[in-house]
This record gives structure tokens, sequence and C-alpha cells, in this order.
């Protein structure tokens, strides 16, 4: 299943039948997803089996992830519950190099014997590798960090949290959403814990408790007159904290144009879905875009999705050097262009960062899959392109001695590699708000949510929607427009950009189930930005046909 069919699924509350397959592990209740994991120094006696294996047999390296991947999703439709889904997936993941050449294996079988087969497995298959490797494995060094953890710093642990008490919260969105006009209406929320533990040859040992959440919601609105449907999707962004999200801990609401509820570090779900399906009965009775240029205001939650596709996964240097071209495509953003230092990626007041350790973020880890500590980094400043994602084995390609620390798997049993770190768009350094920025604007339309889109293999020309559309003239929004769309190419678009708003309107979009890899494999990320204008953007009519 592709990334974008899921989102839609999701929306339309197709229940645990539409969730990835390789998300679910094996089913359990939810009591048992209060179990305490496997101890700390069991893990560090299990993982140095492996290691210790690996040494004998002759590997230059070798890491252990042990891992238990806990995972409650919740799913209503109307005034009905669809499905309560409770996994968990435990076992452990041993890479190695042996002859310059990488080895995994992967077994749930985590106890002494069964590690050590996996370890045997996994050197077996690299010395079987070795023997067509060109070009032996140069990994980065890494400090050695001995023995440590992290944790996502939650308040509010999903887990204690009653499954009546999750139900009802979806329920109360559903019933506002039919209160204010909705025809039909779903929803869920996908809530995950991951319980990390890394150890390497080289004295990691890390021990690591990660939290995400995802509440979301689709409604419809019917003209029973005419047949004519509108929907609209949630506002909301996953994020990587705990369940007070969802119950205000640290409620923060921002009033957007046209009374759009705009949220940050807290999410009001049944707020959103009543304007949501408001939303959607408007759309019916639109005004149709008229194609032409014009000038955007693109807010954050809208903005996230442009972000990824066109900076974060362009810049993922596996991706520049080919290496992801049978599957996902390749990058316009070549060597050359980094290489002659003055690549004119956006405008000079486009700064686009790679941060792991962004608070409340998808992506925000204190250490990699493969023991690098996380960091913050530029990929573009002032308009140039200055960076890539790379991880231990790549960076030498670039003639870097650092890992950039994005190495990430999905699950133990599947090998870590390069992925999209929270990839952001920094806030203008001016006070400047997004009234202010309307005011500024004689031609245009300001896009909230996200849409449908489409973008080459290189990530280069594209076609983005939105959620809702609201038309802008002469400084003020004059209502609704409908079937919007705008077409652009990443370079052209981001030279566009003439302004952005200060910190103060900053916030989150997030990616939860991010495709990448064959096998594929799914990774959760975040977008940051504040609202930003791009000037004379090519718009186009998605309803109209020739």
């Amino acid at each position: 299943m592709k990334r974008r069919e899921f989102v839609q699924y999701a929306g339309l509350g197709a229940g645990a039948l539409m969730v990835p397959s390789l998300m679910l592990g094996n089913n359990i209740s939810a009591e048992a997803l209060l179990a305490p994991g496997m101890d700390v120094a069991v893990k560090k006696r299990l993982a140095d089996v492996a290691l210790n294996t690996a040494k004998s047999l002759g590997s230059s390296y070798a890491d252990a992830r042990i891992g238990r991947y806990l995972n409650q999703y919740v799913f209503t439709r109307e005034d009905k519950v669809q499905n309560v889904v409770n996994t968990e997936s435990f076992g452990i993941g041993i890479r190695v190099i042996t002859n310059g050449t990488w080895g995994f294996a992967s077994t749930n079988d985590v106890s002494e014997n069964g590690i050590k087969k996996a370890t045997e497995q996994a050197v077996a298959i690299a010395k079987a590798n070795s023997k067509i490797q060109k070009v032996p494995v140069k990994l980065a060094p890494v400090e050695s960090y001995g023995e440590v953890s992290w944790k996502t710093p939650i308040k509010k642990n999903f887990k204690d949290v009653p499954v009546s008490e999750k139900v009802d919260l979806l329920l109360s969105a559903n019933a506002a959403a039919m209160k204010n006009g909705a025809n039909y209406v779903n929803s869920a929320l996908f809530m995950v814990n991951e319980q990390k533990y890394f150890a390497s040859t080289e004295g990691s040992y890390i021990d690591q408790d990660v939290h995400r959440i995802w509440p979301t919601f689709g409604v419809t609105c019917i003209d029973r007159g005419t047949g004519k449907f509108k929907s609209r999707q949630a506002l909301s962004a996953p994020m990587g904290m705990g369940y007070e999200y969802m119950d205000g801990l640290d409620s923060e609401k921002l009033d957007g144009p046209a009374g759009i509820k705009l949220y940050r570090n807290s999410y009001d779900m049944v707020e959103d879905a009543a304007l949501g399906a408001q939303q959607a009965k408007e759309r019916l009775t639109a005004k149709s875009v008229e194609a032409g240029k014009y000038d955007l205001v693109l807010e954050p939650n809208h903005l996230g999705l442009t972000i990824h596709e066109s900076v974060g996964h362009p810049l993922e240097l596996d991706r520049v050097l080919g290496y992801e071209a049978n599957y996902a495509g390749t990058s316009f953003a070549t060597l050359d262009k980094w290489e002659s230092k003055d690549f004119k990626y956006g405008s000079d007041i486009v700064n686009l960062v790679a941060d792991k350790t962004q608070v409340g973020s998808l992506g925000a880890v204190g250490y990699d899959d493969e023991g690098v500590k996380t960091k913050k980094w530029d990929l573009v400043r002032n308009g140039v392109l200055k960076n890539y994602q790379a991880i231990r084995d790549q960076v030498h390609m670039i003639g870097q001695n650092e890992s950039h620390g994005c190495c990430y798997s999905q699950s133990w049993n599947d090998v870590q590699f390069q992925r999209m770190p929270n990839v952001s768009l920094e806030a203008g350094k001016e006070k400047y708000s997004v009234a202010d920025m309307i005011k500024d604007v004689e031609k245009g339309i300001y896009i909230a949510g996200r849409g449908s889109y489409s973008i080459d293999q290189q990530r280069y020309n594209f076609q983005f929607g939105g959620t809702v559309f609201y038309e802008i003239k002469d400084g003020k929004i004059v209502g609704m427009l409908d079937d919007v769309a705008y077409q652009s190419n990443t370079q052209e678009f981001w030279n566009s950009c003439t302004k952005i708003c200060d910190e103060s309107d900053y916030r989150m979009f997030g990616s939860f189930f991010d495709g990448k890899g064959q096998p594929s494999q799914v990774s959760a990320v975040s977008h940051g930005s504040s609202t930003t204008r791009f000037n004379g953007v090519n718009v186009i009519n998605t309803g109209r046909t020739i």
C-alpha cells in the first residue's frame, strides 16, 4: 500500500483492514499494552551475545537492536465503533560487517540460542555477499556513549487512558460534525510506542522509549438535489507527544483566516470536526477558481507536505546517488549542484533545516538506529543548497566524516537505512502575522490543510491541492474557492518565496507512514514552518475538463 493511499483510506474510516500489515504485529489486549518491557540489564546481556558471536566469527563491526513495538488504533464511523486494534511486535535484528560487507538477520526468538543462530546467519549472508562486493563498507566514526537512555518527554501515556475515553472522544467529534451538517463522518486515533535498545561493538548501549500520536477524521456533505458531495479532512498534525495532545494540557490555539482554528501542542478534535462539517457544506456552493497566476498564502499544515516532497525526499543522499531509482525515484538536486556551492534552491529568505532533536516532532529521538546522537543541520541556507541527509556508510561519499544521525528501521526485523529526518522551513525573523501577510496580497489564495498531489520521480515538477481554499482580493479574504491546485517546479517554487510569518505562527505537519526502500518500510517525520507566501504561482482548475 502506498502512503498516499493509506492516508486516504484512513480518512475514509476503513478500520483496521486498511492499516499496513507490517504495523500490526500480534494482537494483544489493552491491558497487555501496560505490561513492562524487558529489563535493560537483560537487554544488555542478550545484545552482548550477538556482538560477541559476530566478533568470534570474524566481523569487524556488529550492532544489535532489541525492539518492542506497541500500537493502538481506534476507528469509528458516525455513532458506531468500527474497530479497536492493540498489537505488539518483539524481537531482535543483528547487523554485521564481515569481509567489508553488510549482513543482516533477525529473529523473534530473543534467547541466547536464538540470538546466536541469527547472528551466525547475518555473518553467513555478509560472507556470501562479499564475493561480489567491489568496494568495502566505510563507516564514519561515532562516539562510544556507554549505557545511556532517552525518552519522548510525554505528560500523559496513551496506554494509561481507557479505551472507552478514546472512543467517547471520537464519537463526540463525529456527533459534532453530524450536528453541523455532515452526512457521513469517520474518525481514528493512531498511537504508537517504540521501545528500542541498541548495542554495538563500538561500546554504545542505548535504551529509548518513543511515543507518537495521530488523530484524524473525514467528513462528507451531500447536496441531495444535485448528488454533488464535498469532503473535508482533519486539520490535525501527527505529533511526537503523549495523550496530552488530545486533552489540552498544553492548549495553544491560533485563529486563522475565515474562522479556521489552527492548533499547536494540543488538538481540539470536536471543534475541528464541527468546523470541518461547516466547511464541507460551504464547499458545495463555493466559487470554482479561475485558472491563472496567484500569490499563494500557505499555512503550515499544508506547506509541510510540499516541504516533504520537494525538499525532504530530493535531498536524501541515497536518492541523489541513484540507489532509490528502481522504486522511489531519483533527485534533481544532483551532486554537481551541491559542489558548485551557489545553487539557488530558493530565495534568500529560504532556510531549510534537518533536525532530529525537535521537541514534539515525529522524528525526535536521542540517537538514531545505528547509535549516532541526533542533531540539527542546514540543508538550504539563504536559499543556497548546503547539504544532504546521510548516514555512517554514506557521508564519505560527499567528503564528510560525521553521520547526520538519520538512520532508522521501522521494526526489529527490518534493516536500518537512511530515512528522512524532520525537515523544516525556519520562521521569519521580523514580527509578521498571517493577517499582515493577507493585507499585502492583491490577488491570491489562502490554502489550509493537505490534499491530493503529484510529483515526478526527480522531485522537480509537481502539483499540489489542499483541504480548504479562500480567495484573497485587495488584502482581504472575500470567500471560499474550490477546485484549486497549483503547479510549479521545486526550484521555481522556492525561489518565488517572498515572505514568512514569524515564530508565533510556527507549527508542524507530519507524515505517520512515509514509505521508502525495497522491501518497503515506513517512518514517521514532521515538517515545521510558519505561514509562507509564494508569488506568481500557476493555479489550475481541477474541476473543469476540456
